[in-house]
């Protein structure tokens, strides 16, 4: 069985870091974690999940706009972990963060076409 468990969320200030954790285990991971594609998504209240960060399997990652040269995005396959580095927070940064995985290697922006979610996390960003 897969599953990916987000870790780190929490209330923040505007202007704070937050990294987020994403851990991936089950079978499927087992020995082939770096096959996988890794992305963050966020759905803030009333409002569509959104596509933030994504990493492929070759280390390759890229960004929406709105949390470019803010976030960072990366992996540790030996541990079966990816990461979400969140800097200079906004309010609007607040949502639910879930992370996402799909075997392949190149970048994939779609929620439909992931095939492995967590729970989600919340993050508020606040004063």
């Amino acid at each position: 069985q897969a599953r990916l468990v987000e870790f780190g969320g929490g209330l923040a200030q505007p202007g704070d870091s937050l990294t987020l954790s994403c851990l991936a285990s089950g079978r499927t991971f087992e020995n082939s974690f770096s096959k996988y594609a890794v992305a963050w998504f966020r759905q803030a209240p009333g409002k569509e999940r959104e596509f933030v960060a994504t990493i492929t399997s070759g280390d390759r990652t890229t960004y929406s706009d709105s949390v470019k040269r803010r976030f960072t995005i990366s992996r540790h396959n030996p541990s079966n972990m990816a990461y979400l580095q969140m800097s200079s927070l906004k309010p609007e940064d607040s949502a639910n963060y879930s992370c996402a995985a799909k075997e392949g290697s190149n970048f994939y922006f779609n929620t439909a076409q992931y095939d492995y979610w967590g729970q989600g996390i919340q993050v508020t960003v606040s004063s």
